[in-house]
């Protein structure tokens, strides 16, 4: 659909300093107006399970970033989230928290939620709040001590959910995805299109 000529598009911002996210808007022909992190906590709250701990946290990022906003703007905040069954896994931040994740994985079948939100900001009233949930089922092959001190040495774990990046090295020993592969890296790209294309101003054809 063409842009519409009786309404004006608003500011598309990024609620992310994913640069994964980033690059994956951009594969589908979408570059934002502006990228602003939202500096949240983003720790689960006590016994949140996996599936609203995403949706909280990606709605969180992108009603404060819309808070911000002056001139209309639509704010497209995500959150991925690693879980074995209820449990949430961390981002590791230390050797010693991407161990103890890949661990875990070695040999079982875990699920990927990432949520994804667009929210108006500075007046956008046309557009509506509306968001998508993802959940994508990754199985690890059993990992040997070395195949893990490799993918420490590595070092593409830091800040990732569950201590892995699926478009890293860690690509070699999964065995199988059952859904969205580009929701594992933080970014459903059928899911986000499909919400643009649902607001005004013709986003995607």
């Amino acid at each position: 659909m063409p842009p519409s000529a009786t309404v004006a598009r608003p500011r598309l911002i990024l609620a992310s300093e994913s640069p994964r996210r980033l690059a994956l808007l951009r594969q589908i022909g979408i570059e934002p107006d502006a990228v602003l992190p939202a500096a949240l906590d983003e720790s689960p709250r006590q016994g949140e399970l996996p599936r609203p701990c995403a949706q909280r946290l990606a709605r969180e990022k992108g009603a404060a970033i819309a808070a911000g906003e002056t001139t209309p703007a639509l704010v497209l905040a995500a959150d991925t989230i690693v879980a074995l069954g209820r449990r949430i896994l961390p981002k590791a931040e230390t050797e010693e928290q991407a161990r103890r994740c890949l661990a875990l994985l070695s040999g079982r079948r875990h699920t990927v939620v990432t949520a994804v939100t667009l929210t108006p900001g500075g007046g956008w009233e046309q557009g509506r709040a509306c968001e998508r949930v993802v959940e994508t089922s990754v199985a690890f092959s059993r990992l040997s001590a070395k195949q893990i001190d490799a993918l420490i040495e590595q070092g593409d774990w830091r800040g990732k959910a569950g201590g892995y990046a699926i478009q890293g090295m860690a690509a070699a020993f999964i065995r199988q995805i059952g859904g969205s592969y580009s929701a594992v890296m933080g970014l459903p790209l059928f899911e986000t299109a499909q919400l643009l294309r649902g607001q005004p101003g013709g986003w995607l054809a």
